[in-house]
């Protein structure tokens, strides 16, 4: 691959331009939209070989492979009206827009990829769901931290669904160190502790020979303060109102033309 494109620099567009970049030995041209005019500019300057493309059409006729990454609710506008020649290769960014859907709106018989990206890659250690499976695009992951294939839109939603848990997390954690100053603790202190707890908490999950149960079971004792947490706050109640807000999600990313999600 020799070149590729990100109509759209968002969050995620600047953490694949850096994870392409920063990785060392070769890495294709990259070209960029104008649409998110400073986060452009700021990866043209810091990067040989990214550049920023007068309008969307020069994005797609510098590139072998075209991400599109705009809001969901911007992209008929976004993309209206562009050439987009079917031996180019299209990865599908957005969350809710379904390939056919996407395939109208550019009127074009390019292979469609959808993909979820996350912040981590670039750190090039973050696997990144796509579908269908597609030689060109599961390698440019692949580099990126590795490509989970999967056969249809309806598991890629599931897993689409997953990573709106992202901030809930962020919060449980910032209500945590809410908790502790309100008894006292210094609030840099308590943030201090909170975020050692949870990377630490994170490294264990590099061990993919425990399934996730495993690790919670590996991390308690029986009637110690885990369980007594995780027994009276995330009950069988709590847990349930957690799948029924993911079964609402799935649900509006299945529907044509439902409220766009307000991000991952």
């Amino acid at each position: 691959m020799q070149s590729i494109g990100i109509i759209g620099v968002g969050e995620i567009g600047r953490a694949m331009v850096e994870g392409l970049r920063d990785g060392g030995g070769a890495s294709p041209e990259v070209f960029l939209s104008p649409r998110g005019a400073r986060t452009a500019a700021e990866l043209s300057e810091r990067f040989e070989g990214v550049h920023v493309c007068a309008d969307n059409q020069g994005v797609l006729d510098r590139s072998e492979v075209v991400i599109i990454a705009v809001r969901r609710q911007d992209h008929h506008e976004a993309l209206a009206g562009l050439t987009v020649d079917d031996d180019r290769t299209v990865v599908n960014l957005m969350a809710g827009v379904a390939t056919d859907d996407l395939r109208r709106t550019l009127a074009t018989g390019a292979p469609i990829v959808r993909a979820i990206p996350l912040p981590a890659v670039r750190e090039r250690r973050s696997v990144t769901v796509t579908c269908p499976s597609h030689p060109v695009v599961d390698a440019l992951f692949e580099e990126l931290g590795g490509a989970l294939p999967v056969p249809d839109e309806d598991a890629f939603n599931v897993f689409s669904a997953l990573t709106g848990t992202l901030t809930a997390h962020y919060a449980y954690l910032a209500t945590l160190t809410s908790w502790a100053t309100g008894h006292g603790i210094a609030s840099d202190a308590a943030d201090r502790y909170v975020r050692g707890l949870f990377q630490n908490v994170g490294r264990s999950l590099s061990d993919g020979t425990r399934p996730l149960h495993r690790l919670a079971a590996d991390h308690e004792t029986p009637k110690g303060n885990n369980e007594r947490i995780r027994t009276t706050w995330f009950d069988p109640a709590n847990a349930a109102t957690l799948k029924k807000a993911l079964d609402g999600l799935l649900g509006d990313l299945k529907q044509d033309g439902a409220p766009a999600p307000r991000g991952r």
